[in-house]
């Protein structure tokens, strides 16, 4: 039992719902269910049958929601694997370089190899990097927020 209460405070500080967090959740609530009935029992009072049903209610979202934050965590969890596994093959494909240490690109090199490539690709290429949002303004496929984003990834 101590064990069960040291385990239930510290899963109240881990992100998303914990096996004892749900024991915990679905055991009060059955509780509460059973106290309901008893009232009912002893009162034959139609409150307590809309409690109950209330009460399933909550008890049922809840159970569902867990669920559905366990799926999104799994799928997240699976996501960031393949970026990894992603990540691993472009850094094999690199690994012909005798260098032993880390490039870092700065933005004039970035800025010229973004020219070569619209130079390289054309009309079509430009097509392909600005792109027409609803408002009619344009936004160019390959922002500093994306670099950033690139820079940010590798670093991890």
């Amino acid at each position: 039992m101590a064990s069960f209460i040291t385990d239930l405070w510290e899963s109240i500080f881990v992100p998303g719902p914990t096996p004892t967090i749900l024991k915990a959740t679905n055991a009060t609530f059955a509780a509460l269910q059973i106290v309901l009935f008893g009232l009912l029992v002893a009162t034959a009072s139609v409150h307590f049958v809309i409690l109950s049903v209330l009460c399933a209610g909550l008890w049922y979202s809840i159970n569902l929601f867990a669920d559905e934050v366990a799926i999104a965590q799994k799928r997240q969890q699976e996501e960031a694997e393949q970026a990894k596994a992603k990540e691993k093959d472009m850094t094999d494909d690199n690994s012909g370089d005798d260098s032993d240490t880390e490039v870092e690109t700065t933005a004039r090199e970035g800025r010229q190899r973004l020219k070569k490539r619209g130079e390289s690709s054309g009309a079509v290429g430009q097509a392909k990097n600005s792109e027409v949002s609803s408002g009619g303004e344009t936004q160019s496929s390959v922002s500093t927020e994306d670099e950033w984003e690139k820079v940010s990834e590798s670093e991890k």
